[in-house]
């Protein structure tokens, strides 16, 4: 069995079917340290969450637009490979992704990281344009033109991509 506290502050238990409901109540309940926990940390990060206008988001997919298609640019000519169309999204929970006819999708959030994660996207996405998998082949392309990439991936995993903006549900 196994615990999921999801960013909106639901607990979820995941168990086999043949699993009582009693049963699973009863890990849960084993388990309320651990949950309670989460749960604070959920919280702590909603209370902490930047909010931001239909305005500022506006302005920022325009910087992003710019500033990805001069990276993607950049790095293709680098790593020597072709993309397709470069769209810029708000994807809740992806930085980015590269469609099978090498077609680019950015979420506009990442100017708002530092650069050099916004370069490990970039490249990661790019490196799809050689290997459309997370084979050791694809890190071996990665890695040759990042070879921190290890340390840049384990620090986005610290930036949330879910943001509050003024005027949505």
């Amino acid at each position: 069995m196994a615990l999921q506290v999801k960013r909106d502050g639901r607990v979820v238990v995941r168990c086999p079917l043949w699993v009582s409901d009693e049963e699973a109540e009863r890990f849960a309940g084993e388990h309320r340290e651990w949950i309670d926990r989460h749960l604070e940390e959920v919280l702590r990060k909603k209370e902490e969450q930047t909010v931001y206008t239909q305005e500022q988001v506006k302005e920022y997919r325009r910087h992003a637009g710019w500033m990805l298609a001069q990276k993607t640019w950049q790095w293709a000519r680098k790593m020597d490979v072709t993309y397709g169309k470069i769209t810029i999204r708000q994807q809740a929970t992806r930085w980015g992704s590269c469609s099978g006819k090498g077609n680019l999708n950015y979420n506009w959030k990442l100017v708002l990281l530092p650069e050099e994660l916004a370069d490990y996207v970039v490249v990661h996405e790019l490196a799809h344009r050689r290997e459309m998998n997370h084979s050791p082949r694809f890190w071996k392309i990665v890695e040759e033109q990042l070879p921190d990439y290890r340390e840049r991936r384990k620090l986005l995993r610290n930036y949330e991509t879910e943001i509050k903006i003024i005027g949505e549900n």
